[in-house]
Order: C-alpha cells, then structure tokens, then sequence
C-alpha cells in the first residue's frame, strides 16, 4: 500500500515516462518536471542505479542543470549495501524532487526494494516530494512492477513477468516503449491477472503527471494507452495452458494523447480542450 505520509501532507506528483523522452529541445516533460519541483529552487536526485553506465546519472544532472535547478545530484546505488548508507538517505531527504533512470527494472528492484532508500522514496512522496522515473525507473513506481514478457498484440497465459514496484501507487500497472515495442499483449496479460489494477501503457517520450487526486494528464509526443478492467465479463486466464492466447471480454480501452486526462479513482477520461481552429 502506498506510505501515509505525515497527517495532513499533500501527496506529492507520481510521474512514470515511457522512456526516450525528449532531451533536446522544448523537452516538454523535463519542463514540466522541473516546473512542478520548484523551478529555479527545485533540488532534484538522480537515481540511475537500473543502468549499469556510469554516465547515465551524470546526463540527467546536465540536462536539469541546462533547466536551471537549483541542484542536481546524482546518487548513484551499485550494491544494495549502498541503499542502506545514512549519508545517501540525507541526500535524499533534501530532494524536491526525485527522478529514476532507464535500464534494467529487475536491477533496479533487487537493489532498492526493501531497502531504507525505498522506505524513503514512499514517504517523501507521501510528505510532498514529486518521484518521476523513465522507462525502469516507471514501471518500478507501482506496487506491481511489470519485469518482462515478450511482445505481441494478443494476452497470453505466460506473457507476462510481474515483481513488486516501489508501491508509490496500487492502483495502477505501467509499461513503458509501448507502442514503440508492441507491448499491448503483456499490458492486457497483467490486467487479467487482477482486474482491480488499470493498466497504463506508456509510449516513448509521453508521461503521465498524476496528481495528489490520482487524475493524471498526458504530456509529449505519443500517447497513453488506459486498460480499465472495472467491467471485465470474463477471462480465460484461469483455465489457459502455457502460451495459450487468453478471451478477456468486457474490458474498456481508451488512448489519450497530450492534454488528456484520466481520472483513475472514477476510472474516467476526460479529453483535452479543443483549440479554436486556425482562420
């Protein structure tokens, strides 16, 4: 379940990117990161342990830096022995903000959870601080991580892999390069298993800004894919052997790009606001 927090403290902003966001540029998503974690007084923690290279974290504390924070830090967590040190807990208690780089989820998720430094990433969150995360660094963010599975339109009894999240959120399921890496199949497969979770599919260089209200708006150039399993009639996932492509019947998808909206505790989808048309 998602940490409590301090009585009385706003929850801060859940932001998963579907990876390969835009680094160059307008950069609309790092903008928005920026923006919400104090502008020019945002202090913002890398954490780029899911990646193995050393300048991941170093090429995020650069492009904060171009964005005029205040500081950017990255603390890089090789060993699980690091997400225990009392000095990298202090670097993360004066985060605005904190932002988990791409890689491998499964290193991200053997390395920090149960740790001290995830215990923390949930408060703070709790407590006000924004958590944001691409590629690996999102589909950590819920309390069910989506691991692997192989790609393909159809769900299938074993298409996909799940392990525990950071459980910034429960109830929500998230996959990342979705359209980019025809992941549909392993979203619908996750759903399945548990209709109580939505799932969100992220394409590349899109995010999802989910606010203290749990309603989050699309932001970048691709789009949001939203499974809402709520009138889910029937599923063979039960019965199906290994392999097997599973009937789900019932289910309601929607596909929101920028400006949209998505109310997850109503389950609802709200569409952005025309522009006038161009004379």
């Amino acid at each position: 379940m998602p940490s409590r927090g301090t009585s009385g403290s706003p929850r801060g902003y859940i932001v998963p990117v579907g990876g390969a966001e835009n680094k160059d540029g307008d950069r609309p998503i790092m903008r928005r990161f920026v923006r919400i974690a104090g502008g020019e007084e945002a202090r913002i923690v890398i954490i780029p342990t899911a990646s193995e290279l050393e300048v991941k974290g170093e090429r995020y504390v650069e492009l904060f830096e171009d964005l005029m924070v205040e500081s950017a830090i990255s603390l890089p967590m090789d060993e699980r022995s690091d997400a225990f040190l009392d000095k990298n807990l202090r670097v993360l208690e004066r985060a605005t903000a904190v932002f988990l780089t791409g890689g491998n989820q499964l290193r991200l998720s053997t390395i920090l959870g149960g740790t001290p430094v995830a215990q923390m990433l949930r408060r703070l969150n709790a407590d006000g601080v924004h958590i944001g995360g691409t590629s690996a660094g999102a589909a950590i963010i819920p309390e069910h991580m989506i691991a692997g599975g192989p790609s393909g339109a159809t769900p299938r009894a074993d298409g996909v892999i799940l392990a525990p999240g950071l459980g910034l959120i429960n109830r929500i399921v998230i996959d990342q390069h979705f359209r980019q890496r025809d992941r549909i199949g392993r979203l619908l497969s996750a759903v399945s298993l548990n209709p109580f979770a939505i799932g969100v599919g992220l394409d590349e260089d899109t995010a999802v800004f989910i606010n203290r209200d749990n309603v989050f708006e699309v932001v970048g150039s691709g789009g949001a894919t939203v499974i809402d399993p709520t009138n889910l009639d029937y599923s063979s996932m039960d019965s199906a052997r290994p392999g097997q492509a599973v009937s789900l019947i019932g289910l309601k998808l929607h596909v929101l790009a920028e400006g949209a909206r998505y109310d997850i505790e109503s389950r609802t989808a709200i569409a952005p606001e025309r522009e006038p048309a161009k004379v």
